[in-house]
């Protein structure tokens, strides 16, 4: 664990928010599990993390559709770079891997903790049929909700961050209320630093190179707080709730 400058202390906070998918849920896992599958019938040799490059990329087509869905026609640009068949099937394969995401395995439990001190609030450029599937695995606990269903944009568009703060403001609350935790420097740490929020990036890819599935940011964001799992910040939360 490693602490960046601290801009307000972990007890000032009434709600964490969450990137869920990358921060809670392991979609890069379930790709690559997806894809082993289907490279093991086609006895086809596949490096995980170059077909996690391919999919970054392809992820941001027009026509990529709405995660978790893109998957299918995703799988298509990543058949046709590894030379694996381009089916229907296995395009459905696909979704219903990615769809079926587990948490990282401290996920549940940290957010069982942090439950205990803040309402946490889930914020998704998955669906909503998605989203529902990866809450009940963490154990539903959020207080609230958004997707790309609800808000109509993905992260970083300020837009959806602003439904957050408005759903908030009816519960007396403000940003300045938030502690906006996640692994995306591009979809959630950059853009949160710009609207003014208090930040704990999450680094779930520590000793790994690059940046996996999520797409690289213009600049690197120095956080507000950095760990490299969310059960140390759920330690670090306790530590400062109990000092």
């Amino acid at each position: 664990m490693a602490t960046a400058t601290e801009t307000k202390p972990l007890t000032a906070f009434r709600y964490v928010s969450f990137d869920v998918v990358g921060t809670l849920i392991d979609f890069e896992g379930a790709i690559k599990s997806g894809l082993a599958d289907i490279a093991s019938k086609e006895g086809i040799e596949l490096d995980g993390e170059a077909a996690l490059s391919v999919y970054r990329d392809a992820r941001y087509d027009a026509e990529a559709q709405r995660f978790p869905d893109d998957l299918g026609r995703c799988y298509g640009r990543i058949a046709a770079a590894f030379g694996l068949p381009d089916t229907p099937d296995y395009r459905q394969h696909m979704v219903d891997a990615v769809g079926d995401a587990k948490p990282f395995a401290d996920s549940a439990g940290a957010l069982a903790r942090l439950k205990t001190r803040y309402k946490l609030i889930a914020m998704t450029n998955a669906q909503r049929w998605a989203f529902d599937k990866f809450a009940a695995k963490l154990g539903n606990p959020f207080w609230a909700g958004f997707t790309v269903d609800e808000t109509g944009v993905e992260k970083p568009d300020p837009a959806f961050f602003e439904q957050v703060f408005d759903h908030v403001a009816t519960d007396g609350g403000t940003k300045g209320d938030i502690l906006h935790t996640a692994q995306s420097q591009y979809h959630d740490i950059g853009i949160s630093r710009e609207l003014g929020m208090t930040n704990a990036w999450i680094q779930r890819r520590h000793g790994q190179d690059g940046y996996g599935g999520t797409i690289e940011p213009a600049q690197f964001t120095e956080p507000d707080y950095h760990f490299h799992a969310l059960s140390d910040l759920a330690d670090a939360v306790e530590e400062a709730f109990d000092a």
